[in-house]
């Protein structure tokens, strides 16, 4: 099966291998029901095994216990590492985090092991920003308001992308695939030029600042989206169920980089006061 969206044709791909190996989904391609043994009477062929295929359940499933791995990972991390070391355990969990994520996204093989991993290091990632932002700098409140603002935007896309009201088109991916880029390329470039002290006023209260954290915030937000439709084409083409927690990381993904861009622009609004 093949699918024009260019973010989607990994999950092809990836179906295309796991059936030229072998696999079959129950009740597909002669594959028998679940629970029925293959003929093994003289003259069939060799069968391949059955395999459970992905649904909308593991997915949500799945989400649901990385996001509460990377809830226990923060909190763990918020009450060991001292104040003094906020800063470096951020840095640090940010560039292993970096590290996982483009592994796994760029992986030509679903692994539950290594989704799992990244949902620890982000977690202490998490936390160390939380703590930064309502200890270090005293924003009281501002985790709260950042993680209730992040699950309304979250249900709010989930509720469009239902009502058809928001599409994953090709067009609409490829877009997002340049914009989502071109800012990765922008915040690391500006990361760049802060550790030689030069300051280009993107991440500070201001102007500039608040709108390149609203731009960040609706680009994180239409990610979900990419994250629905990779879910939705996986089931569509009979992943095994294992692909649930590469799906769950795309919105893990998503949450995560909302959260953190609510952080900053509540951040903003609260140093006025």
């Amino acid at each position: 099966m093949k699918t024009s969206n260019p973010v989607l044709s990994r999950l092809g791909q990836a179906a295309e291998r796991e059936r030229a190996a072998g696999y079959a989904p129950a009740g597909q391609y002669g594959a028998p029901s679940y629970g029925e043994p293959y003929p093994t009477a003289a003259g069939y062929p060799a069968a391949p095994p059955t395999t459970q295929p992905m649904t909308i359940d593991d997915v949500v499933v799945k989400t649901v216990t990385l996001l509460a791995i990377v809830g226990a990972s923060a909190a763990a991390a918020w009450v060991l590492v001292p104040d003094s070391l906020t800063g470096a355990a951020w840095i640090g969990a940010a560039l292993v985090g970096l590290v996982l994520g483009l592994v796994i996204s760029f992986s030509r093989m679903a692994n539950p092991a290594l989704v799992v991993t990244y949902a620890v290091i982000e977690g202490v990632f998490v936390g160390m920003v939380s703590k930064f932002f309502e200890v270090v700098a005293g924003y009281q409140g501002i985790v709260l308001q950042a993680v209730v603002a992040t699950f309304g935007l979250f249900f709010v896309m989930a509720m469009l992308y239902k009502a058809r009201v928001i599409r994953a088109t090709p067009k609409f991916v490829r877009g997002m695939i340049a914009v989502m880029a071109g800012l990765f390329a922008v915040m690391l470039i500006n990361f760049v030029l802060a550790i030689f002290g030069f300051n280009t006023g993107l991440r500070d209260n201001g102007l500039l600042g608040i709108g390149f954290s609203l731009v960040c915030i609706v680009v994180a937000s239409l990610s979900f989206v990419l994250a629905f439709a990779a879910v939705e084409e996986g089931v569509r083409l009979g992943l095994p169920q294992r692909y649930s927690w590469t799906a769950a990381f795309g919105i893990l993904v998503s949450l995560i980089w909302l959260y953190v861009e609510m952080l900053r622009l509540l951040s903003y609004f609260q140093g006025d006061d």
